[in-house]
């Protein structure tokens, strides 16, 4: 039972007690009082019949009628003239009137007895007669009746309004207990919330205060492990001058967008450099040459904002050489994206920048998972010494292989269409399991695979990037969300889904997808919603997706993460199941002593709040026995298990 039951409780009962006790010690006041006035008003009848008889001792007449004339005026039992010598009675009235409007139980529960007086009728010195007077209790008790039925209603009315006064001022006063639950619960979850406001009860107050204390401590070294961690980050994978990544995390990232995964599509890299950089240090300066690398820089970051290359990566490799990996990429568009470049390039030696007529040549290569980055890279290098020998243009494209599909917008609009209207989705499902005991399944991680005409299955690497153009992203992610709860009904295990930024960005797709999971909260401990760190969308927006994901019974989990390191600091007020460290970070991490580094900072951080760690393309033993050594959580990769239709994971 709650404090407040207890406290409203005991205050009822104290009420209780405190009215009966005045209850009954006023009835008995009240019955005290009464049979006084019964007795003095039948000795006054007596001592007045007394001295008017007295006179007419001898006529029993008289004194009959006197009798008579007093009883019938007055409330008495009865009235009896009684003579002194033998006890005979001269004159005697009596009555058996039971008192109206009087319940028998309350006239048996108060048991007010008639009350006598009497007095002595003289002849000359001596006793004739002596008068007996009995006043009869009806009057007395119809009053008695009133005025307990008077006290009962006061009080309970004032009781009444006492227990409504006493629950509010509780509620009242005890309504910073509701709040420190809330806030305790909200630690457990992993939010860290402050109370702003603090009562002003002394002991309460203390309490809110150490709670607000804790809070804040708490968020502080939270704060302080992230911000070392971010620099950390910084140092080992961003170039100081330009912001952009460095040579290092482009490495490992071309690796790993180079192995074949389901969510890896084919694409181009361009490879851009400065011309005659050693002459521009010579003729301009290093500091202007240096501004010179940090405005490409910054064009690059611009060209990164535009919708649809938040997957892309800029880097600046050495000196005056700058790496643009574009997944998704399709062989039109890569040159719209090399003449946007060369006019940006042109722009920067109008304003002098640069003295350079190209300020760069660009190199474009394409790339698809399976490839050999060397090979890549090769290519790259070759298209690049190409458009230096080109006196019309400063950029040119190799494509080295026939597998570019050929299909054009026309082509892949039509069929998408087609297999989203017809259902045509086959649901995989790839394994996430304990890096401690790999047989130990946490979920499965839900992917999509769509039927072509020909009834082909393909993957979602090369449907996406098509998808994500034609502005279907969110009618994509509402169909994977439905077949995966009808999925749930027939197969309830533990599921994650990724939600695309199309869906977290429009309002209507939003609430239709918050809608599905209410009208399914079968589903809700089964059903893990993902958002990718490179999508999300502003903090408050963020912030009241997860609450009302939460609310919807549903958890929310942050995958891809360890781009953004920053965004640590806010995941304290999400109530996120898990964060899922992108593969990047993850890729021979046996072997390369940085990343585990990184990977350790970022469990110091996320261990302080209780917050789990699952490791994505995780695909060889050394990977997974570091994983496990420096504690994390869970793992998934072709190591644990490659996606499959569910037939076969069963």
């Amino acid at each position: 039972m709650s404090l407040l039951k207890q406290l409203f409780l005991a205050i009822c009962l104290f009420l209780v007690v405190a009215f009966t006790g005045s209850f009954i010690a006023g009835v008995e006041s009240s019955r005290e009082q009464l049979i006084s006035q019964l007795r003095s008003h039948a000795q006054d009848a007596a001592t007045a019949l007394g001295l008017s008889m007295t006179p007419h001792v001898d006529d029993p007449a008289m004194i009959e009628l006197m009798v008579s004339s007093i009883f019938d005026s007055g409330y008495f039992a009865s009235i009896r003239v009684v003579r002194i010598p033998d006890d005979s009675v001269i004159v005697g009235r009596a009555t058996e009137i039971r008192p109206e409007n009087v319940p028998g139980w309350f006239v048996d529960l108060v048991d007010l007895q008639p009350q006598g007086g009497d007095a002595l009728i003289m002849r000359g010195w001596e006793q004739a007669a002596r008068v007996e007077v009995l006043s009869h209790p009806q009057f007395a008790l119809a009053k008695l009746w009133d005025s307990a039925l008077g006290s009962l209603f006061w009080l309970l009315l004032c009781g009444l309004v006492s227990a409504v006064l006493g629950g509010w001022l509780l509620r009242t006063q005890l309504r910073p207990l509701d709040n420190m639950v809330q806030q305790a619960q909200a630690i457990s979850r992993r939010e860290f919330l402050t109370l702003p406001r603090v009562p002003r009860t002394p002991e309460l107050k203390r309490v809110v205060l150490a709670m607000n204390q804790m809070v804040d401590k708490l968020k502080t070294l939270f704060a302080e492990e992230a911000s070392r961690s971010e620099k950390l980050r910084e140092e080992a994978y961003q170039d100081s001058l330009t912001g952009l990544a460095n040579r290092r995390q482009f490495d490992i990232r071309l690796s790993n967008q180079l192995v074949v995964s389901e969510q890896h599509p084919d694409g181009y890299l361009l490879l851009l450099r400065l011309n005659d950089l050693g002459g521009l240090n010579q003729r301009l300066g290093g500091q202007r040459t240096d501004a010179l690398i940090a405005a490409l820089g910054d064009a690059l970051k611009r060209l990164l904002e535009s919708p649809g290359r938040s997957e892309w990566l800029a880097s600046r490799n050495r000196g005056g050489e700058f790496t643009l990996l574009a997944p998704g990429l399709n062989r039109d568009d890569a040159e719209r994206l090399a003449s946007e470049l060369s006019d940006m390039l042109d722009n920067l030696r109008q304003t002098g920048a640069s003295d350079c007529n190209p300020v760069a040549h660009i190199g474009i290569a394409a790339f698809r998972p399976g490839e050999d980055a060397g090979a890549v890279l090769g290519r790259a290098d070759q298209a690049l010494a190409q458009a230096q020998s080109n006196a019309d243009r400063c950029w040119e494209r190799l494509d080295d292989f026939s597998a570019q599909n050929n299909q054009g917008l026309h082509d892949w609009r039509s069929w998408i269409d087609d297999a989203l209207n017809q259902g045509k989705l086959q649901l995989y499902f790839q394994p996430v399991a304990e890096c401690a005991n790999r047989d130990r399944l946490l979920q499965h991680k839900v992917l999509a695979r769509l039927l072509d005409p020909q009834g082909e299955a393909i993957a979602a690497g090369r449907f996406l990037p098509w998808i994500e153009r034609l502005g279907w992203a969110a009618r994509f992610d509402l169909a994977m969300l439905e077949h995966s709860l009808t999925h749930l009904a027939q197969h309830p295990q533990p599921l994650a889904l990724s939600l695309s930024a199309a869906t977290l960005r429009d309002e209507r797709s939003k609430a239709r997808l918050l809608e599905m999971l209410r009208n399914h909260p079968e589903a809700a401990h089964l059903m893990t919603l993902e958002v990718d760190e490179r999508h999300l969308p502003p903090p408050a927006e963020l912030e009241a997706l997860s609450q009302n994901v939460r609310e919807a019974g549903y958890s929310l989990g942050l995958q891809h993460f360890g781009g953004r390191f920053s965004l640590i600091g806010n995941l304290t007020h999400l109530g996120l199941a898990y964060l899922k460290i992108d593969g990047t970070y993850i890729r021979a991490i046996d072997q390369e002593s940085d990343k585990r580094l990184f990977i350790e900072a970022i469990f110091r951080a996320t261990n302080s709040i209780d917050l789990p760690l699952i490791a994505e393309m995780v695909e060889t033993e050394g990977e997974l026995e570091v994983l496990t050594e420096l504690g994390i959580h869970g793992a998934m990769g072709r190591l644990i298990g490659a996606p499959a239709p569910w037939q076969q994971e069963a």
